[in-house]
């Protein structure tokens, strides 16, 4: 009797060990989770006893309401978690479920969507008919389900940052990422501001704003305190999505402390960042993961995605047309050319560069942007070294590549010269936004006219 008294209390406190467990590892699924493994360890427990707690079950198995209801498979991103199932409050009849990207639909759902109030609120009395922004893997599906309306075309502008041969942190621009301008002095080119800019673009109705940390403290990404001010003074004014990039990865500084990229992320992401961008760090990342087929859970993408949500962090890609003659000639994704290479070329495949571009890898676009999506990327910024700066439209051959090949948003970038290459690349393709920075910089293109040019063509946009 008394055995059986300990046992159960043995038992008793093992769940109420996990229930703290669980309710202080709150993931970005507003869902209570816990990882198998370390954990489960660490509380000597079976998958078969935690069967038995009141409220649990495998997310393998999802609930059957939700499984009849949106007639969709489990989401094998949580497939290694544990959640509590549970009932709402009852005031809005239905239930909550994962986007299905099976048809075509982008998830996470990161963009502006119009609201359609049926019903006088106070707290919407502000919003009317205005765009507000989304960014969710999930929704609630009422009974009997609304229809939505369609996502919005993102257009954003970004912001390459770097201190300039005086030490003034300043917005520059390259062709073809060549930042140095073609005189004998050979000065860093200086097109503005950057908190400045961040603001005015804000004002002139951009959706979102990105800056590129391209060359300033690559050997000490914390100590660069200039960046980090411009992400707490710019988030201040600016009331739209910050996207910042580089040196988010790991490194040790002079001293021999060790540093890991989720802390650098998390650093960012205190000064004001919404969303982080990697570059070189996921090639190397995506490179080893084809290579081996496992998921070490170590690279800077998975640990960032994993503590704030997959729609927080967005993989930059650098790839460059290497003309073919024949597809077969080598073994990534090639494409057939809208137009042919310089010696009748019909085909290309995308390779992609690390360092700025300085590198090339053994790894084409279509490959990486596959891998980076398996291993938690939420969105994928598509450059092209070949269209950088010059101002003739976005490569529509890469971007319709890769926007096919993911469920994930793709932003297009580089080589934008005038409105017409935004509604082209959105009617071409399934880029969720589209991105540009000299037109903007230089004043050539306002980011207002962009908007009413899609506005004009029928094309989904926050004005």
């Amino acid at each position: 009797m008394v055995r059986n008294i300990k046992n159960r209390a043995r038992a008793q406190r093992k769940k109420m060990g996990l229930l703290r467990l669980l309710r202080y590892r709150r993931c970005r699924r507003n869902t209570l989770s816990l990882e198998e493994g370390e954990e489960l360890q660490r509380f000597d427990c079976k998958q078969e006893e935690l069967k038995s707690l009141e409220g649990f079950q495998l997310a393998s198995k999802c609930c059957q309401e939700l499984d009849t209801f949106i007639e969709a498979k489990p989401d094998p991103f949580i497939a290694n978690f544990i959640f509590f199932s549970v009932n709402g409050l009852g005031l809005i009849p239905g239930v909550v479920g994962r986007f299905d990207s099976s048809n075509g639909f982008r998830v996470p759902h990161i963009g502006w969507n119009a609201l359609k109030i049926k019903n006088n609120s106070e707290i919407l009395d502000d919003i009317g008919n205005r765009h507000v922004y989304f960014v969710h893997s999930y929704r609630a599906m009422p009974k009997p389900e609304g229809k939505a309306s369609k996502l919005a075309k993102r257009v954003i502008a970004c912001l390459d940052v770097r201190t300039n041969d005086n030490g003034d942190l300043v917005v520059t621009k390259g062709d073809q990422y060549d930042v140095r301008e073609h005189t004998k002095e050979n000065e860093v080119r200086n097109l503005g501001k950057p908190v400045e800019l961040a603001g005015q673009y804000y004002i002139d109705g951009a959706d979102e704003v990105s800056f590129l940390n391209i060359t300033g403290f690559r050997d000490f990404p914390l100590g660069d305190l200039p960046m980090l001010q411009v992400l707490r003074y710019t988030s201040e004014n600016v009331f739209v999505p910050l996207t910042v990039g580089g040196g988010i990865r790991d490194f040790t500084d002079a001293n021999g402390r060790h540093y890991t990229s989720l802390e650098v992320a998390s650093e960012y992401f205190r000064s004001g960042a919404d969303k982080i961008s990697i570059g070189s760090d996921a090639v190397y990342a995506a490179e080893e993961y084809l290579r081996t087929g496992v998921k070490t859970g170590k690279s800077s993408l998975e640990q960032i995605s994993r503590v704030y949500g997959n729609q927080a962090v967005v993989v930059s890609i650098d790839p460059r047309r290497v003309y073919l003659k024949n597809p077969d000639d080598v073994e990534f994704k090639a494409v057939r050319l809208t137009n042919p290479g310089p010696n009748g070329e019909e085909y290309a495949w995308y390779q992609c560069t690390v360092n700025g571009g300085r590198e090339g890898r053994p790894i084409g676009a279509y490959e990486l942007a596959k891998a980076v999506e398996e291993l938690g990327a939420g969105e994928i910024l598509l450059n092209c070294i070949d269209c950088d700066g010059q101002g003739k439209g976005f490569d529509i051959d890469l971007i319709k590549l890769i926007s096919d090949a993911v469920s994930i948003p793709v932003i297009a970038s580089s080589g934008a010269g005038g409105v017409e290459h935004f509604s082209e690349v959105f009617a071409k393709t399934n880029a969720s936004a589209a991105l540009a920075a000299g037109i903007f910089h230089r004043k050539e293109v306002p980011v207002q006219s962009v908007k009413e040019h899609l506005s004009k063509e029928g094309i989904e946009v926050r004005i």
